[in-house]
């Protein structure tokens, strides 16, 4: 009797670790729970509040998310901080039209909108949501114009 309660024991201990180490696992490639109005962008240190263009960017090594309140502003840590990691840096963005996370370097921009930081770069998930005569660019092209301009 005692030895099959620690032999139950042991078995649910051993089921709990191997999930609790899967899920921690899971993590690394997918996003972190956004805290609206209280995530914090890591380079201007305004809080994330406006759901048509904030940022996520996970270290795949560490999993570590650092939040942003407009593309330009994470353009800017990319670049001031010197990440090694940004090349293959896991990054959302909300698109402009719905507000839905999709990756930023599949989206498309157009670059004359109010944004929170006033970069003016918005992410769209299809090219159709963009307003005609738009200008439309890529997410290195938008990299490309935040540091140049800086």
């Amino acid at each position: 009797m005692l030895g099959s309660k620690i032999l139950m024991s042991v078995f649910l201990s051993l089921t709990f670790v191997s999930l609790f180490v899967g899920c921690g696992e899971k993590s690394k490639s997918e996003m972190s729970e956004v805290h609206w109005d209280r995530d914090m962008c890591a380079r201007c240190v305004m809080v994330v509040s406006d759901r048509k263009n904030s940022i996520q960017v996970k270290n795949p090594d560490n999993a570590k998310t650092y939040m942003f309140d407009d593309i330009g502003c994470m353009a800017l840590w990319f670049e001031d901080e010197k990440i090694e990691w940004k090349d293959k840096a896991l990054i959302w963005i909300t698109d402009s039209t719905t507000g839905e996370w999709i990756d930023a370097r599949s989206a498309f921009y157009d670059t004359e909108n109010i944004t929170p930081m006033a970069y003016g770069f918005c992410a769209h998930k299809a090219k159709e949501s963009i307003k005609e005569n738009q200008e439309i660019i890529d997410f290195n092209e938008v990299l490309q114009r935040v540091v140049k301009n800086k």
